[in-house]
């Protein structure tokens, strides 16, 4: 039996999850409050993990590096979450949800966890309405729906433009009911920088106090890793700049199989890159393209006299026009899904057709749901023959219930008005489909290691479509794992308190402190920053919305370089035992220059284009990804050997029993 055997019960897709959670082993109450789990990360997978456990019985230690589980990445997303709840009864279902997810996955993903996603979606929203999430309603008040790319039903549920936010508030408050009764402790501040292994099970962690700079020891039965993805390893990318891939990094390091790093997906609606004085950059939500039509100039002397500020958007007449997914895509238009939609964004401005300063944004334009939203409007109130200022009017507001906080956003980083002119949007890194393997129960290669969320691989394949981060966030949060983890801890009822006054405790944080004494004690030249914008270069240059064999290979050979000048040159001021963000950042990039050749090296022995990771090599004659069913129809699980170059292949070969497996198309 293999390493990567994912233990999903045999039977009908339908039966699966329902038949393994009566065959897991069960632990009791009176035992649960002798078993401590650690929890790191409390954006939604981590914190619906911690509340749930707790609320089971479980002593639960939470950890994050913000100063409020508040503050996860989380909070940013905007558009919604997915539930197969039919609401709209417009043919949605378990299996419809189940086989877009597969099919925007570009058949990369594994069939058992996906259905069984789809399959808890429906619960996520109750839970949630009964914690008070405030979800948009219709007039009648039933739940909103809207959709979103790659799919042909409306299945998101939202709450403005702050999905996301509202629903950890929701998680927020199930965690603070279990630290007010004790049985959460929260580490707020604190970063995770090591993982300890006690006789082959994860017992424990390493972490470090950031106001403090106290390295300290925490042990318990199991360790959930919920930490996010490592989209900040491109250096500009949506995410917070907080954001970081140590914690899966470090259990990596520790033996446990870093699954399809290549994975990244590019989004295709962020406000596009103004300079090199950027440090972030901002997502503009997906759910905007319900609404809004992307269009370039038809002519390259209209985009040129647009860049040069000759002319403006609304000079141009439909004619003029390009709406190009439209034109491409005529079933899905503009809801193709993020990773079509990036490339085809990406075509248009190589071609010439870009429509900012820098030739790299499209217009992203309301004009005609302002007019169709305003005449209905306008006929509710019996206004049969409105001006075409009311009409205007009217269309507004409708936008504004809608998007209103976004359009905000919007016009005050660009300082335009989006009501009145078109906004302007370019693809940019946003979310890692690849993470740490596990198998069903979300166990990692490490005994008593899981790991939920974006930091996990589990369930997108190569692409993941809009709305469905929050929905696995909360899923594997409330509903599989503190399922699948008493299967585990049942068999330490007897187990006792773990010391931390063991060899192998010593040992990793001996490892840490040498590691942050190398940083501070390094008489380099260069910032943090320094290294890691050169790092997220070349990542953005060659291994981004396009890659080939030749850059991949090259961009191996500069980060091994560039990771060898780190740690000659950089320079960390300030002292190890005080609060020192550049520290924190040192010990991040660090992972991240490592993450990244091993991010190449995935992409180069992949030699296919699905979803995200798109080969230029490996393309159909209307340039859309080429997949390769009969030589990569596979999970690549990398094991770490010491060096990111030498990391050994492990494959788990993904079978397809309930869809057909075909070529990818939304036309």
């Amino acid at each position: 039996m293999s390493v990567l055997d994912s233990k999903i019960p045999k039977g009908p897709l339908a039966d699966k999850w329902t038949k393994h959670k009566n065959d897991v082993n069960l632990v009791n109450p009176a035992n649960k409050r002798n078993i401590d789990i650690i929890v790191v990360g409390t954006g939604l997978a981590g914190g619906s993990a911690a509340a749930t456990l707790a609320e089971l019985g479980y002593n639960v230690k939470t950890f994050c590096y913000q100063d409020s589980p508040r503050r996860a990445h989380s909070i940013a997303a905007q558009g919604g979450i997915n539930a197969a709840k039919n609401y709209q009864g417009d043919g949605d279902s378990n299996y419809r949800l189940f086989y877009d997810t597969v099919k925007g996955g570009d058949y990369r993903s594994r069939e058992g966890n996906v259905y069984r996603l789809a399959e808890v979606s429906a619960n996520i929203i109750d839970q949630c309405v009964a914690q008070g999430v405030p979800f948009a309603r219709e007039y009648g008040g039933m739940l909103d729906n809207r959709s979103f790319g790659g799919v042909l039903v409306s299945r998101t549920f939202y709450a403005k433009g702050q999905t996301g936010q509202q629903l950890l508030l929701g998680a927020y408050s199930a965690m603070n009911r279990q630290i007010n009764r004790g049985k959460i402790t929260p580490y707020n501040r604190h970063e995770m920088l090591d993982l300890v292994i006690v006789d082959g099970k994860a017992r424990g962690i390493i972490a470090r106090d950031l106001i403090t700079g106290e390295i300290e020891r925490h042990s318990a039965h199991a360790v959930v890793i919920a930490s996010g993805g490592y989209g900040n390893a491109f250096f500009l990318s949506t995410n917070a700049m907080g954001s970081n891939a140590t914690a899966a990094w470090k259990i990596h390091k520790r033996g446990a199989y870093f699954a399809n790093p290549c994975y990244t997906q590019i989004h295709p609606t962020c406000i596009p890159v103004s300079g090199d004085h950027q440090s972030k950059l901002t997502l503009m939500s997906e759910s905007l393209r319900n609404d809004g039509r992307i269009w370039v100039p038809k002519k390259k002397e209209d985009a040129i006299a647009i860049r040069e500020g000759k002319k403006k958007a609304k000079d141009l007449s439909e004619d003029e026009r390009d709406y190009y997914l439209e034109r491409r895509y005529p079933s899905f238009g503009n809801l193709v899904p993020r990773d079509v939609a990036s490339r085809a964004a990406k075509e248009r401005c190589d071609a010439g057709f870009g429509v900012n300063k820098t030739g790299q944004a499209v217009f992203l334009d309301f004009a005609s749901a302002i007019e169709r939203y305003g005449k209905e409007q306008a006929a509710m109130h019996g206004n049969h023959n409105p001006s075409k200022e009311e009409i205007t009017k009217l269309g507004k507001e409708v936008i504004e219930n809608k998007y209103g906080n976004l359009f905000q956003m919007y016009e005050k980083i660009v300082d335009e008005n989006p009501y009145e002119s078109p906004m302007m949007i370019y693809p940019a890194v946003h979310y890692t489909m690849g993470g740490i393997w596990v198998d069903y129960n979300l166990q990692s290669t490490i005994p008593g290691c899981y790991v939920t969320g974006e930091a996990n691989f589990s369930d997108h394949g190569a692409n993941r479509l809009g709305a469905s981060a929050l929905m696995q966030g909360l899923a594997d949060g409330y509903f599989v794992l503190p399922y699948t983890i008493g299967d585990y801890l049942s068999k330490d009822i007897k187990t006792g308190p773990i010391p931390t006054d063991s060899k192998e405790f010593d040992e990793a944080e001996n490892k840490v402190r040498e590691q942050l004494e190398k940083l501070i004690n390094n008489k380099g030249s260069h910032s943090v920053d320094y290294f890691h914008k050169k790092l997220g270069h070349i990542m953005w240059n060659k291994c981004g919305m396009a890659r080939n064999a030749k850059d991949l290979a090259s961009a191996m050979t500069e980060i091994r370089a560039l990771r060898e000048e780190f740690w000659k040159e950089v320079k960390v001021p300030g002292e190890l035992n005080e609060m020192n963000a550049e520290l924190e950042k040192a010990m991040r990039v660090a992972d991240f220059l490592e993450l990244g050749e091993l991010f190449a090296k995935d992409a180069l022995h992949r030699n296919e284009s699905c979803g995200g990771h798109f080969r230029e090599e490996y393309q159909t004659e209307e340039g859309e990804a080429l997949r390769d069913d009969e030589n990569f129809m596979y999970v690549a699980a990398w094991e770490y050997t010491g060096d990111p170059a030498t990391e050994v292949l492990h494959k788990e070969e993904l079978k397809y029993e309930n869809i057909e497996v075909k070529s990818r198309s939304y036309k």
